[in-house]
């Protein structure tokens, strides 16, 4: 099973689903991001529901950083979703992808 988030238009988070596999084929559906997109009326991203701090807990490959919550926002140029800061004593780790106390 894949999970799928939707995003506003500032790119956090609004709501995480399950859906259909990427590579699944229903319909002549192929694009699953699109097409729940396009249902949703928003933009909508595949997350990886094993992947957490840039890793993948089964040992796989990471993907996009951290499962997306609602209030995660998903950076572009990192092709990330990152957790909502927890204060301002916070920075964000680019190698986890999560956030961290500055010194």
């Amino acid at each position: 099973m894949a999970h799928y988030a939707f995003l506003d238009s500032e790119n956090i988070v609004t709501h995480v689903i399950v859906g259909r596999e990427e590579d699944e084929i229903v319909d002549g559906i192929t694009d699953w991001e699109e097409y729940y997109g396009n249902v949703h009326g928003q933009q909508c991203l595949r997350t990886s529901y094993n992947t957490h701090n840039n890793e993948h807990i089964e040992g796989g490959t990471p993907f996009r950083g951290n499962y997306a919550g609602p209030g995660s926002e998903y950076r572009e140029d990192l092709d990330a979703f990152i957790p909502p800061s927890p204060g301002s004593q916070y920075v964000l780790d680019e190698t986890i992808m999560n956030w961290v106390l500055s010194e």
